[in-house]
């Protein structure tokens, strides 16, 4: 794949069977934004450390986010860093403003339902736990995002059968031609 990759983990990180986990491993030149607390983040903290994980890229890198990732990335693009991405291919965002949302809030919520200022793709599944199909529609309409509807996936993890993904791995080199042209 011929763009930058920074992988954006959600909550509780993404595990080694993971399709982020399993991506990075097919391509050791992709990096993970680190973050020093993934079973209960802060948004400020985490959205520095973010800050400073594409700080260290050497491009402009897109932002592989998955879950409450693809939040932090929102919240990234309103906090004013002069940094630019290339653009953001956003799996499965949570609602953090849903009662089915598993952790404490830490100034997640409420969700930026402003444009980001970055191509982007947002890919929902029509039955996952943690986002319903149309509250995943509003972020991507809000957001200027493409909207990818995969049907019935559940929350697009291992969990849920998506080890390596490799349908997302055609939507992103999809993305990626696009951005890159």
């Amino acid at each position: 794949m011929k763009c930058d990759v920074l992988i954006v983990a959600g909550l509780w990180n993404s595990g080694p069977r993971h399709w982020q986990s399993l991506w990075q491993e097919r391509y050791p030149a992709w990096t993970r934004a680190p973050h020093r607390d993934w079973t209960s983040p802060e948004r400020d903290e985490w959205v520095a450390e973010l800050d400073a994980a594409i700080a260290a890229c050497k491009g402009a890198p897109i932002l592989v986010a998955h879950s409450l990732g693809c939040i932090l990335v929102a919240h990234w693009a309103r906090c004013g860093s002069p940094l630019k991405v290339a653009g953001a291919f956003l799996v499965a965002p949570s609602d953090v403003e849903a009662p089915s949302y598993p952790a404490p809030l830490n100034g997640f919520a409420p969700v930026p339902m402003e444009p980001l200022p970055f191509p982007s793709i947002v890919v929902a599944s029509s039955d996952d736990p943690y986002v319903t199909p149309d509250r995943a529609q509003g972020f991507a309409a809000s957001w200027g995002s493409r909207f990818v509807d995969i049907g019935k996936a559940g929350h697009l993890n291992a969990d849920s059968g998506h080890g390596d993904w490799p349908e997302g791995e055609r939507l992103l080199t999809g993305f990626c031609d696009q951005v890159s042209a």
